[in-house]
């Protein structure tokens, strides 16, 4: 068995998770946010925990109806999040993030307009996708993931095929999976991770196909530093077959 199936296997107290959970001191508001606010919107402790694992979490249940459900992975300040859900009403927006400040950034975009269609869950993608229904999954995005430049560290990045084994099992047949970076790189090992998986295939026909964002993508703070900085953004859009 290689690393990547041995990865996956592992239950969720035994995977190596790396990055930051924290940055800088939280304001009050945001602390209380995150304790009265987040509860509302988060998927169950109960559908996360190790016991039962094996149990799919009930997505109607979740979002209170029978809607397309699209997964937004590591959504920063969750800017991309609530863009999705105010412009697709019924499209139920499940978002996860395992940084705690960006998470209460979105609960506070949300205090004053609450958007009924956004569930979320702070903490590790792959918990998330351990409990998701196969086939549940109707577009998927992983905007600005983080690149962990040093070769070294490649093997952390989302897109290794560690990540593409439940994130295939997930999607539905045609879903889109849209994924951008400001790193050639990145784009690079994205694409050739995408070759050797039988489960997903490019959608580029042309170089605009992934030299222009798609039109319902909004340009986040993140896009415009890098723009700003010289760093040119690179969009990709695979389809799980």
């Amino acid at each position: 068995m290689n690393d990547s199936v041995n990865a996956l296997n592992q239950p969720p107290q035994f995977r190596n998770f790396y990055g930051r959970r924290h940055g800088k001191r939280l304001s009050p508001l945001q602390e209380k946010l995150l304790e009265e606010a987040l509860e509302a919107i988060s998927v169950p402790e109960l559908a996360l925990s190790e016991e039962k694992s094996s149990r799919a979490i009930d997505l109607t249940g979740l979002f209170n109806c029978e809607c397309p459900v699209w997964l937004d992975i590591g959504f920063g300040s969750g800017e991309h999040t609530v863009h999705q859900a105010m412009l697709n009403p019924k499209i139920g927006i499940l978002g996860c993030e395992i940084y705690v400040n960006g998470v209460a950034s979105l609960l506070s975009k949300l205090r004053d307009k609450p958007l009924p269609n956004i569930r979320i869950h702070l903490g590790d993608i792959r918990d998330l996708m351990d409990v998701l229904p196969p086939f549940s999954i109707s577009k998927a995005f992983l905007l600005y993931p983080d690149p962990w430049p040093k070769k070294r560290h490649h093997q952390r990045r989302f897109m290794t095929s560690e990540h593409l084994i439940p994130l295939a099992r997930v999607m539905k047949s045609g879903a889109e999976l849209r994924i951008a970076t400001d790193v050639p790189d990145y784009a690079r090992q994205s694409i050739e991770v995408i070759m050797y998986n039988s489960n997903f295939e490019w959608t580029a026909n042309c170089r605009e196909d992934w030299q222009q964002p798609r039109p319902d993508q909004m340009t986040t703070r993140y896009e415009v530093k890098a723009i700003n900085e010289g760093r040119t953004p690179i969009y990709l859009t695979f389809t799980r077959k």
